[in-house]
C-alpha cells in the first residue's frame, strides 16, 4: 500500500505525493518528485497517518484511497548533488526576480513582484506578484519565455499569502502565524476588534502584511460567549440604589461600572450585581385601562334601545365635508387687460 507523504517546497508551498518504496522516510528528507511537467525537489514535512490527515483535511475530508495518488508519487531521494543544484537555482532567483521588475515597468504594468521560483529540472519559473486589479499580462509572458528560455507561470496572490511566502516577524516577536503553523488563511473583519473592545485604528490591529492581524481571531469566542453574562453597556437597569446605567464591563476580573443619575460611578462585581438586581424592589403594575367604548353609558330618561346601543358603540353617521370649490382665476388676454375666467 503505497504510503502517504506531505512535502514542502520554496514559500512554504506544500503538496501531498504518495510513497511506493520500502524505504522509510523521515521528516527533513530532500526528495525529487514527479509532477505534472517534470520533476521538483522538496523536503518531507509529515509522513504516514499524520500526513494522511492533513490530506484529508486540505481536500474536505476526502482520505485518499489505495488506488488513487493524492498528487503525484515520489520518485526517489535526493542525493547530495541534487540538493547542491537546488541550492544554486535559489541563489539565481533574486536575479530573476530583478529582471522581470524591469519587464514589467517596460510593459507598464501595474503589479508588484514579489517572488520567483525555479523548478528543479528548470522547465517552469513561477512568478508570484500582487495587483490591486487584473493585469493583462499575455505580452509579459512572451518576452520572459523569450528571455529564460523556459515555461512561464505568473501567478497572482494576495497580502496574506504574500506574507505567508516571504516569512518575517511580527509585532510579538515571533514568526508570522502564517509561515510558522497556520495552516488556512481565513478572513479577518473590523467587528472582531469592535467585540474585543480594542483600537480601531489600523497601524495599531494591522500585520506586516498590511490587512488585520490574523490572530484577532484566536480569543473571539472567548470574548463572545463572557459578554452574555453581563449587561450591555448603556443599559438602564434597577438595583438596590435605584435605577443606575451600565458604563462599561471587565470580563476578566467580572466586575461592572455603573453611574447613577447624579453622575457618581461606582464598581461592583458581576455576582453582587446580580444579587441586587434580585432583591432590587419592582415598579407596581398598572391596572390594564378599559377603552371608553366599552364603558356603560347613561342618556338620563330615554328608553335604551338596541338599536341606540349599537350605535353608541360603532357610529355609523358621518358629517358632510365641506366642498370646496375651486378658485377662480382670470386669464390675462393678448393686449395685457383681463380675459375670461376659468
Amino acid at each position: 500500500m503505497p504510503e502517504v507523504v506531505e512535502v514542502r517546497f520554496k514559500g512554504n508551498r506544500k503538496a501531498f505525493f504518495s510513497w511506493d518504496d520500502n524505504t522509510e522516510l523521515s521528516v527533513g528528507d530532500p526528495v525529487i518528485v514527479q509532477l505534472e511537467r517534470g520533476e521538483d525537489l522538496g523536503y518531507v514535512s509529515a509522513v504516514g497517518s499524520l500526513a494522511l490527515k492533513k490530506c484529508g483535511s486540505a481536500c474536505d475530508g476526502c482520505g485518499p484511497t489505495p488506488s488513487e495518488q493524492p498528487q503525484g508519487r515520489i520518485r526517489r531521494q535526493a542525493s547530495t548533488h541534487d540538493t547542491h543544484l537546488s541550492d544554486e537555482l535559489r541563489k539565481k532567483e533574486e536575479e530573476v526576480r530583478q529582471k522581470v521588475i524591469e519587464r514589467v515597468q517596460k510593459h507598464g504594468l501595474a503589479m508588484k513582484v514579489s517572488d520567483a521560483e525555479w523548478q528543479w529540472d528548470r522547465k517552469k519559473l513561477t512568478i508570484y506578484f500582487t495587483a490591486e486589479h487584473r493585469v493583462d499580462f499575455r505580452a509579459l509572458v512572451r518576452d520572459l519565455a523569450s528571455l529564460f528560455r523556459t515555461r512561464i507561470e505568473l501567478r497572482q496572490i494576495g497580502a496574506r499569502d504574500e506574507a505567508k511566502r516571504l516569512a518575517g516577524v511580527g509585532r510579538c516577536g515571533r514568526e508570522y502565524c502564517c509561515t510558522s503553523w497556520l495552516p488556512e488563511l481565513k478572513p479577518v473583519s473590523l467587528s472582531l476588534a469592535k467585540d474585543q473592545r480594542l483600537s480601531l485604528n489600523p497601524s495599531q490591529i494591522s500585520g506586516g502584511c498590511g490587512r488585520l492581524l490574523c490572530c484577532l481571531r484566536y480569543e473571539h469566542e472567548f470574548y463572545v460567549s463572557n459578554r452574555k453574562r453581563f449587561p450591555k453597556e448603556g443599559k438602564t437597569i434597577t438595583t438596590g440604589r435605584g435605577t443606575e446605567r451600565v458604563c462599561s464591563v471587565d470580563i476578566f476580573r467580572e466586575r461592572v461600572t455603573l453611574q447613577s443619575p447624579d453622575g457618581s460611578l461606582r464598581t461592583v462585581a458581576l455576582v453582587e450585581l446580580k444579587e441586587e438586581t434580585k432583591r432590587a424592589p419592582r415598579p407596581p403594575e398598572t391596572a390594564e385601562k378599559i377603552p371608553s367604548a366599552l364603558l356603560s353609558f347613561d342618556e338620563g330618561e330615554s328608553q335604551i334601545t338596541p338599536e341606540k346601543a349599537a350605535e353608541a358603540v360603532n357610529p355609523t353617521g358621518r358629517g358632510r365635508r365641506k366642498k370646496r370649490g375651486r378658485r377662480k382665476r382670470k386669464r390675462p388676454n393678448r393686449n395685457g387687460g383681463e380675459g375670461r375666467q376659468d
